[in-house]
Protein backbone atom coordinates (compact mmCIF):
# COMPACT_ATOMS: atom_id res chain seq x y z
CA UNK A 1 0.00 0.00 0.00
CA UNK A 2 3.09 2.00 0.07
CA UNK A 3 2.56 5.33 -2.30
CA UNK A 4 -0.75 4.02 -3.18
CA UNK A 5 -3.21 6.36 -3.93
CA UNK A 6 -7.35 6.12 -3.53
CA UNK A 7 -9.81 9.10 -3.41
CA UNK A 8 -11.34 8.74 0.40
CA UNK A 9 -9.25 7.23 3.49
CA UNK A 10 -11.72 6.57 6.68
CA UNK A 11 -9.87 6.14 10.14
CA UNK A 12 -11.50 4.31 12.32
CA UNK A 13 -14.36 1.55 11.71
CA UNK A 14 -16.05 2.55 15.27
CA UNK A 15 -20.02 3.27 14.83
CA UNK A 16 -19.25 6.58 13.07
CA UNK A 17 -16.47 5.18 10.44
CA UNK A 18 -18.77 2.12 9.70
CA UNK A 19 -21.82 4.58 8.72
CA UNK A 20 -20.01 6.56 6.78
CA UNK A 21 -18.31 3.83 4.63
CA UNK A 22 -22.11 2.48 4.47
CA UNK A 23 -23.35 5.38 2.79
CA UNK A 24 -20.53 5.46 0.36
CA UNK A 25 -21.19 2.39 -0.70
CA UNK A 26 -24.73 3.41 -1.37
CA UNK A 27 -23.46 5.97 -3.80
CA UNK A 28 -21.69 3.15 -5.86
CA UNK A 29 -18.28 3.52 -3.98
CA UNK A 30 -16.44 0.23 -3.26
CA UNK A 31 -13.78 -0.22 -0.48
CA UNK A 32 -10.90 -1.19 -1.52
CA UNK A 33 -10.90 0.59 -4.77
CA UNK A 34 -12.51 3.89 -3.90
CA UNK A 35 -12.15 4.62 -0.52
CA UNK A 36 -10.09 2.51 2.13
CA UNK A 37 -10.48 1.96 6.10
CA UNK A 38 -8.20 1.85 8.21
CA UNK A 39 -8.46 0.41 12.04
CA UNK A 40 -6.19 -0.25 14.50
CA UNK A 41 -8.48 -2.74 16.98
CA UNK A 42 -7.42 -5.98 16.41
CA UNK A 43 -11.38 -6.99 16.02
CA UNK A 44 -14.27 -5.34 14.80
CA UNK A 45 -16.63 -3.40 17.48
CA UNK A 46 -14.60 0.08 17.58
CA UNK A 47 -13.80 0.93 21.37
CA UNK A 48 -16.85 -1.30 22.52
CA UNK A 49 -14.15 -4.20 22.27
CA UNK A 50 -12.00 -2.89 25.12
CA UNK A 51 -15.03 -2.35 27.34
CA UNK A 52 -15.03 -4.11 30.81
CA UNK A 53 -16.76 -7.87 30.91
CA UNK A 54 -18.95 -7.15 33.11
CA UNK A 55 -20.65 -4.02 31.24
CA UNK A 56 -24.21 -5.59 29.06
CA UNK A 57 -25.91 -3.32 26.73
CA UNK A 58 -28.69 -1.12 28.43
CA UNK A 59 -26.11 -0.02 31.36
CA UNK A 60 -24.65 2.16 29.87
CA UNK A 61 -24.95 4.93 26.70
CA UNK A 62 -27.55 2.88 24.50
CA UNK A 63 -26.54 1.68 21.16
CA UNK A 64 -27.99 2.64 18.18
CA UNK A 65 -28.44 0.64 15.02
CA UNK A 66 -25.96 1.35 12.33
CA UNK A 67 -27.59 1.99 9.10
CA UNK A 68 -28.45 -0.93 6.85
CA UNK A 69 -28.47 -3.58 9.77
CA UNK A 70 -31.45 -4.54 9.94
CA UNK A 71 -30.72 -6.03 6.08
CA UNK A 72 -28.64 -8.49 8.65
CA UNK A 73 -31.95 -9.61 10.98
CA UNK A 74 -30.19 -7.84 13.67
CA UNK A 75 -30.92 -5.20 15.87
CA UNK A 76 -29.44 -3.45 19.70
CA UNK A 77 -32.55 -3.27 20.81
CA UNK A 78 -33.21 -6.95 20.81
CA UNK A 79 -29.68 -8.09 21.08
CA UNK A 80 -29.08 -10.66 24.06
CA UNK A 81 -28.63 -8.67 27.37
CA UNK A 82 -26.95 -10.96 28.95
CA UNK A 83 -23.67 -11.48 27.27
CA UNK A 84 -21.15 -9.04 27.44
CA UNK A 85 -22.01 -5.47 25.40
CA UNK A 86 -18.29 -6.17 23.99
CA UNK A 87 -19.06 -9.46 22.52
CA UNK A 88 -22.52 -8.37 21.17
CA UNK A 89 -21.06 -5.39 19.45
CA UNK A 90 -17.75 -7.32 17.90
CA UNK A 91 -20.38 -9.46 16.64
CA UNK A 92 -22.52 -7.42 15.11
CA UNK A 93 -20.15 -4.74 13.71
CA UNK A 94 -17.84 -7.80 12.56
CA UNK A 95 -21.21 -8.93 10.62
CA UNK A 96 -21.54 -6.22 9.30
CA UNK A 97 -18.73 -5.25 7.78
CA UNK A 98 -18.71 -9.06 5.97
CA UNK A 99 -21.82 -8.26 4.60
CA UNK A 100 -21.34 -4.98 3.12
CA UNK A 101 -17.68 -6.00 2.47
CA UNK A 102 -16.08 -3.47 3.52
CA UNK A 103 -12.74 -4.87 3.98
CA UNK A 104 -11.61 -3.01 6.84
CA UNK A 105 -7.88 -3.17 7.25
CA UNK A 106 -6.85 -3.98 10.61
CA UNK A 107 -4.80 -3.67 12.68
CA UNK A 108 -3.12 -0.69 11.81
CA UNK A 109 -2.33 2.36 13.15
CA UNK A 110 -2.53 6.06 11.78
CA UNK A 111 0.76 8.17 12.81
CA UNK A 112 0.18 10.96 10.86
CA UNK A 113 -1.82 12.86 8.35
CA UNK A 114 0.05 15.26 6.62
CA UNK A 115 0.28 17.24 2.99
CA UNK A 116 1.80 16.92 -0.05
CA UNK A 117 1.07 19.31 -2.50
CA UNK A 118 -2.45 19.02 -3.46
CA UNK A 119 -3.08 15.67 -1.77
CA UNK A 120 -2.89 14.10 2.20
CA UNK A 121 -0.86 11.46 2.97
CA UNK A 122 -1.94 9.12 5.28
CA UNK A 123 1.15 7.45 7.20
CA UNK A 124 0.23 4.19 8.78
CA UNK A 125 2.51 1.49 10.75
CA UNK A 126 1.51 -1.64 11.63
CA UNK A 127 3.60 -5.41 12.46
CA UNK A 128 2.50 -7.10 9.34
CA UNK A 129 3.90 -3.90 6.88
CA UNK A 130 5.86 -1.73 9.07
CA UNK A 131 5.75 2.40 7.88
CA UNK A 132 3.67 2.98 5.12
CA UNK A 133 2.09 5.69 3.33
CA UNK A 134 -1.53 6.14 1.16
CA UNK A 135 -2.34 9.24 -0.87
CA UNK A 136 -5.53 10.54 -0.66
CA UNK A 137 -7.60 13.72 -1.67
CA UNK A 138 -10.34 13.39 1.23
CA UNK A 139 -10.20 11.87 4.99
CA UNK A 140 -12.67 11.06 7.27
CA UNK A 141 -11.60 11.36 10.57
CA UNK A 142 -13.36 8.58 12.96
CA UNK A 143 -11.08 8.10 15.55
CA UNK A 144 -13.29 8.58 18.41
CA UNK A 145 -11.96 9.54 22.16
CA UNK A 146 -11.23 6.36 23.56
CA UNK A 147 -7.75 6.62 23.15
CA UNK A 148 -7.67 10.03 24.54
CA UNK A 149 -8.78 9.58 28.32
CA UNK A 150 -8.70 12.71 29.96
CA UNK A 151 -7.95 12.81 33.45
CA UNK A 152 -7.95 16.57 35.10
CA UNK A 153 -4.93 17.72 37.41
CA UNK A 154 -5.70 17.69 41.45
CA UNK A 155 -2.88 18.61 43.55
CA UNK A 156 -0.92 16.05 45.03
CA UNK A 157 -2.04 13.81 42.55
CA UNK A 158 1.48 12.44 42.05
CA UNK A 159 2.23 11.78 45.23
CA UNK A 160 -0.77 9.34 45.71
CA UNK A 161 0.63 5.70 47.32
CA UNK A 162 -2.35 4.04 46.22
CA UNK A 163 -3.65 2.40 42.30
CA UNK A 164 -5.26 5.57 39.84
CA UNK A 165 -7.04 4.20 37.08
CA UNK A 166 -9.40 5.92 33.99
CA UNK A 167 -12.27 4.48 33.11
CA UNK A 168 -10.11 3.29 29.94
CA UNK A 169 -7.95 0.63 32.33
CA UNK A 170 -11.11 -1.20 34.38
CA UNK A 171 -11.84 -4.46 33.84
CA UNK A 172 -13.12 -6.23 36.57
CA UNK A 173 -14.90 -5.28 40.03
CA UNK A 174 -12.61 -7.98 41.54
CA UNK A 175 -9.72 -6.44 40.99
CA UNK A 176 -10.94 -3.85 44.07
CA UNK A 177 -11.95 -6.61 46.92
CA UNK A 178 -11.20 -5.06 49.77
CA UNK A 179 -10.37 -1.82 48.57
CA UNK A 180 -11.35 1.64 49.59
CA UNK A 181 -12.28 3.27 46.42
CA UNK A 182 -12.86 6.65 45.25
CA UNK A 183 -15.13 7.40 41.69
CA UNK A 184 -14.84 10.57 39.75
CA UNK A 185 -17.60 11.58 37.39
CA UNK A 186 -20.95 12.35 36.71
CA UNK A 187 -21.55 10.14 34.28
CA UNK A 188 -22.96 6.84 33.41
CA UNK A 189 -19.43 5.08 33.91
CA UNK A 190 -19.23 6.76 37.29
CA UNK A 191 -22.28 5.27 38.32
CA UNK A 192 -22.20 2.04 36.68
CA UNK A 193 -18.65 1.66 38.82
CA UNK A 194 -19.96 2.47 41.83
CA UNK A 195 -23.23 -0.24 41.25
CA UNK A 196 -20.67 -2.95 40.28
CA UNK A 197 -18.48 -2.04 42.83
CA UNK A 198 -21.07 -2.06 45.64
CA UNK A 199 -20.59 -4.98 48.24
CA UNK A 200 -17.13 -5.91 46.64
CA UNK A 201 -14.99 -3.19 47.96
CA UNK A 202 -14.60 -2.18 51.47
CA UNK A 203 -15.66 1.66 51.11
CA UNK A 204 -16.90 3.77 48.29
CA UNK A 205 -16.98 7.16 47.92
CA UNK A 206 -18.20 9.81 44.83
CA UNK A 207 -16.85 12.84 44.41
CA UNK A 208 -18.31 14.82 40.97
CA UNK A 209 -17.58 18.32 39.66
CA UNK A 210 -21.30 19.22 39.83
CA UNK A 211 -24.44 18.53 41.42
CA UNK A 212 -26.02 15.16 39.15
CA UNK A 213 -29.32 15.78 38.01
CA UNK A 214 -31.25 13.20 37.79
CA UNK A 215 -33.92 12.57 34.93
CA UNK A 216 -37.03 10.44 36.12
CA UNK A 217 -37.41 8.45 32.86
CA UNK A 218 -35.05 5.26 31.00
CA UNK A 219 -34.91 7.18 27.86
CA UNK A 220 -33.56 10.73 27.75
CA UNK A 221 -35.96 13.37 27.23
CA UNK A 222 -36.30 14.56 23.31
CA UNK A 223 -35.72 18.51 24.01
CA UNK A 224 -33.15 17.59 26.76
CA UNK A 225 -31.21 15.39 23.95
CA UNK A 226 -31.99 18.18 21.17
CA UNK A 227 -30.41 21.03 23.34
CA UNK A 228 -27.52 18.68 24.58
CA UNK A 229 -26.38 18.35 20.64
CA UNK A 230 -27.19 22.07 20.31
CA UNK A 231 -24.73 22.27 22.81
CA UNK A 232 -22.17 20.31 21.22
CA UNK A 233 -22.73 21.43 18.17
CA UNK A 234 -22.02 25.57 19.12
CA UNK A 235 -19.09 24.50 20.64
CA UNK A 236 -18.06 22.51 17.86
CA UNK A 237 -18.30 25.30 15.51
CA UNK A 238 -16.19 27.81 17.76
CA UNK A 239 -14.18 25.78 17.90
CA UNK A 240 -13.93 25.03 21.86
CA UNK A 241 -13.72 22.27 24.14
CA UNK A 242 -16.61 19.95 23.64
CA UNK A 243 -19.28 19.81 26.94
CA UNK A 244 -20.48 16.16 27.92
CA UNK A 245 -23.66 14.96 26.69
CA UNK A 246 -24.48 14.33 29.97
CA UNK A 247 -23.94 17.85 31.31
CA UNK A 248 -26.54 18.25 28.75
CA UNK A 249 -29.35 15.91 29.67
CA UNK A 250 -28.68 14.40 33.00
CA UNK A 251 -28.75 10.84 33.74
CA UNK A 252 -32.33 9.11 33.12
CA UNK A 253 -33.09 6.65 36.21
CA UNK A 254 -33.54 3.05 35.33
CA UNK A 255 -35.02 0.40 38.05
CA UNK A 256 -31.21 -0.30 38.85
CA UNK A 257 -29.87 3.09 39.97
CA UNK A 258 -33.32 3.90 41.34
CA UNK A 259 -32.61 1.20 43.84
CA UNK A 260 -28.67 2.45 44.89
CA UNK A 261 -30.69 6.42 44.96
CA UNK A 262 -32.66 4.21 47.59
CA UNK A 263 -30.43 2.52 49.57
CA UNK A 264 -28.20 5.91 49.72
CA UNK A 265 -24.90 4.75 47.46
CA UNK A 266 -25.29 6.88 44.55
CA UNK A 267 -24.63 10.43 46.70
CA UNK A 268 -22.13 12.14 45.38
CA UNK A 269 -19.61 14.88 47.05
CA UNK A 270 -18.26 17.98 46.19
CA UNK A 271 -15.17 17.38 44.29
CA UNK A 272 -12.34 17.04 46.79
CA UNK A 273 -10.07 19.67 46.58
CA UNK A 274 -6.61 18.22 47.01
CA UNK A 275 -4.89 13.98 46.89
CA UNK A 276 -2.84 13.33 49.65
CA UNK A 277 -0.68 9.72 50.04
CA UNK A 278 -3.61 8.05 51.47
CA UNK A 279 -6.53 9.65 50.58
CA UNK A 280 -8.21 12.67 49.51
CA UNK A 281 -8.98 16.05 51.09
CA UNK A 282 -12.60 17.72 51.14
CA UNK A 283 -13.15 21.60 51.13
CA UNK A 284 -13.46 21.43 54.65
CA UNK A 285 -9.74 19.98 55.30
CA UNK A 286 -11.65 16.60 55.94
CA UNK A 287 -9.98 13.51 54.92
CA UNK A 288 -11.12 10.29 53.30
CA UNK A 289 -8.69 6.92 53.09
CA UNK A 290 -8.46 5.47 50.03
CA UNK A 291 -6.57 2.78 48.29
CA UNK A 292 -7.62 3.57 44.42
CA UNK A 293 -9.15 6.08 42.65
CA UNK A 294 -10.91 5.55 39.54
CA UNK A 295 -11.51 8.81 37.16
CA UNK A 296 -14.34 7.98 35.06
CA UNK A 297 -13.75 11.64 33.79
CA UNK A 298 -14.47 11.14 30.37
CA UNK A 299 -12.40 11.29 26.86
CA UNK A 300 -11.45 14.05 24.80
CA UNK A 301 -11.37 13.61 20.71
CA UNK A 302 -8.25 11.65 19.54
CA UNK A 303 -6.78 13.87 16.86
CA UNK A 304 -2.90 13.53 17.48
CA UNK A 305 -2.42 11.94 13.99
CA UNK A 306 -4.29 15.06 12.21
CA UNK A 307 -1.82 17.83 14.53
CA UNK A 308 1.05 18.34 11.05
CA UNK A 309 -2.50 19.57 9.30
CA UNK A 310 -2.62 22.81 11.70
CA UNK A 311 -6.00 22.39 12.06
CA UNK A 312 -6.78 23.58 15.64
CA UNK A 313 -7.96 27.53 16.52
CA UNK A 314 -6.20 29.63 18.67
CA UNK A 315 -8.53 28.50 21.60
CA UNK A 316 -6.95 25.20 20.93
CA UNK A 317 -10.31 23.57 19.36
CA UNK A 318 -11.22 22.50 15.67
CA UNK A 319 -14.06 24.37 14.23
CA UNK A 320 -16.36 21.51 12.71
CA UNK A 321 -19.97 22.51 11.17
CA UNK A 322 -21.78 18.92 9.71
CA UNK A 323 -18.89 16.89 10.09
CA UNK A 324 -16.54 19.23 8.01
CA UNK A 325 -14.05 21.20 8.93
CA UNK A 326 -14.36 24.97 8.06
CA UNK A 327 -9.99 25.32 8.38
CA UNK A 328 -9.58 22.46 5.18
CA UNK A 329 -12.28 21.48 3.30
CA UNK A 330 -10.56 17.72 2.72
CA UNK A 331 -11.12 16.96 6.53
CA UNK A 332 -14.13 15.49 7.67
CA UNK A 333 -15.03 14.89 11.55
CA UNK A 334 -17.15 11.44 11.89
CA UNK A 335 -18.35 11.26 15.38
CA UNK A 336 -17.11 14.63 16.20
CA UNK A 337 -19.04 17.00 18.85
CA UNK A 338 -22.85 16.45 18.03
CA UNK A 339 -22.24 13.52 16.22
CA UNK A 340 -20.06 11.98 19.16
CA UNK A 341 -23.03 10.78 21.06
CA UNK A 342 -25.51 7.87 20.14
CA UNK A 343 -28.16 11.04 19.66
CA UNK A 344 -26.58 12.56 16.49
CA UNK A 345 -24.45 9.76 15.04
CA UNK A 346 -27.03 8.14 13.20
CA UNK A 347 -27.24 11.04 10.78
CA UNK A 348 -23.74 11.45 10.32
CA UNK A 349 -22.71 9.43 8.17
CA UNK A 350 -25.37 10.59 5.45
CA UNK A 351 -24.26 13.63 5.81
CA UNK A 352 -20.85 13.16 5.74
CA UNK A 353 -20.83 11.02 2.62
CA UNK A 354 -22.82 13.16 0.64
CA UNK A 355 -20.49 15.71 1.14
CA UNK A 356 -17.55 13.51 0.09
CA UNK A 357 -19.63 12.56 -2.84
CA UNK A 358 -19.99 16.70 -3.86
CA UNK A 359 -15.77 16.67 -3.78
CA UNK A 360 -15.07 13.73 -5.49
Amino acid sequence: MDGRAVPVVIIGSGQAGLSVAYHLGRFGLASGRDFVIFDRGADAGGAWQHRWESLRLGEAHRVNDLPGLAELGLSFESADRSRPARDVVTEYYRRFEEHFDLRVVRPITVASVFDRGADLVVRTESAEHGQRETVTRLLVNATGTWGAPFVPYYPGAGSFTGRQLHTSGYRDAAEFAGRRVVVVGGGTSAIGFLLELDGIAASLTWAARRPIEWVHTERLDPEGALAAVAMQDDAARAGRALPSIVSGTGVPVSRRIQAGIDRGLLVARPMFTAVEPTGVRWSDGSTTSADTIIWATGFRPELRHLAPLGLRDRSGGLIVGSGSSWTDPRIFLAGYGPQASTIGARRAGRVIARQVMALL
